[in-house]
């Protein structure tokens, strides 16, 4: 009861305080400061249609490898618990537990919807330049895919040898797309190593397609070596 409405309070504290910061932020009606030269200099100076992308993939191109090696980092904390809980489990526990299949309309479901999810997920970071979305977003979408293939059928496995070369040779490409647009353009990541080709099209936009295609696949293997790692612990 104690615990119950300390939380209460806490929860109410968090509230009055949140409430006062954003009754204080003024209301704006246009652009200022940074935003404003994001919006009127990166569709010409980048080529993307899609403002958003050229922020992040090319100004801030440093905070996106950033957060990819914060992904890996979480990918391979997770990984490492769960196996050191696995074989404390494995040593405790003799008796096997019998699984429960799936239901006969999650295997036929999954076995037409993973191919248009993941055909989905690669759609979305393809036209990253283009339309809302981008390698992380599409490769969450790859990795929901994934889940679904584990929900379907417990005693599927993941390609480990497949899934760590994709991801490797993904995440090198990238750093090396960076490195090259230190040497042949602007700056780290600068998207201008290729052509900007006609905007507005698939084939525009220079280096971030390419660039997003790499963050795309790195997203998705990872998210899905996690993915597996939770269903082996579970176990």
């Amino acid at each position: 009861m104690i615990k119950k409405m300390f939380s209460g309070v806490l929860v109410i504290i968090l509230a009055v305080v949140f409430w006062s910061v954003i009754r204080d932020i003024p209301e704006r009606s246009s652009l200022g400061g940074v935003s404003e030269q994001y919006a009127t200099r990166a569709p010409r100076e980048t080529g993307a249609a899609n403002i958003v992308t050229a922020v992040i993939v090319t100004y801030r191109g440093l905070d996106t490898l950033g957060e990819i090696a914060v992904l890996f980092a979480a990918a391979t904390g997770i990984a490492l618990l769960l196996k050191r809980k696995k074989s404390s489990n494995e040593s405790t526990k003799n008796e096997k537990t019998d699984k429960r299949p799936a239901s006969e309309i999650l295997k036929t479901g999954s076995g037409l919807l993973v191919p248009v999810i993941v055909m989905f997920g690669v759609y979305i970071f393809l036209n990253g330049h283009l339309t809302p979305g981008g390698g992380f977003q599409g490769g969450a979408v790859i990795a929901s895919a994934v889940l679904l293939l584990f929900l379907s059928d417990t005693d599927h496995r993941l390609d480990h040898t497949v899934f760590g070369m994709i991801e490797s040779l993904s995440g090198f490409f990238y750093v090396i797309i960076g490195i090259l647009g230190i040497i042949l353009a602007g700056g780290f990541l600068d998207n201008s190593i290729l052509p900007y080709g006609e905007f507005g099209t698939i084939l525009s936009a220079g280096a971030i397609p390419v660039i997003y295609i790499m963050i795309g696949l790195k997203v998705g293997t990872e998210l899905a070596g996690i993915l597996e790692n939770l269903k082996g612990g579970g176990e």
